[in-house]
């Protein structure tokens, strides 16, 4: 059986608080890391080591976040590409081959 650990910080007068050390251990955080805050219809706040730069897009998770929260919010509003669209974009592609498993060479990282 896991054991749940519980600890708790303080808040200054400007909001701020020091992480305790138990879950900077537990996050593997250090100076100048970021946290991630996932915050649950239920009012759980959920902390997680936040993905450096390097290892995603911020800004792509933003805007993929939005879309998915307006897909969910305005399912009635999806519609199908239109037919001329998709064949206009197949005619800019024409036969370019793409093999999404391949590796990204140096020059394209």
């Amino acid at each position: 059986m896991a054991v749940t650990l519980e600890v708790e910080s303080t808040l200054t007068d400007r909001y701020q608080t020091t992480v305790p050390e138990t879950v900077r251990r537990a996050l593997r955080l250090g100076k100048r890391d970021k946290i991630h805050y996932s915050i649950r219809p239920d009012g759980e706040i959920v902390l997680t080591r936040a993905v450096s730069a390097e290892h995603g897009d911020p800004v792509l998770g933003l805007f993929l976040g939005f879309l998915a929260r307006d897909i969910a919010s305005h399912p009635e509003q999806i519609q199908a590409v239109d037919g001329g669209l998709a064949q206009h974009i197949q005619s800019l592609v024409g036969s370019v081959e793409v093999d999404l498993d391949m590796p990204l060479s140096a020059d394209d990282e």
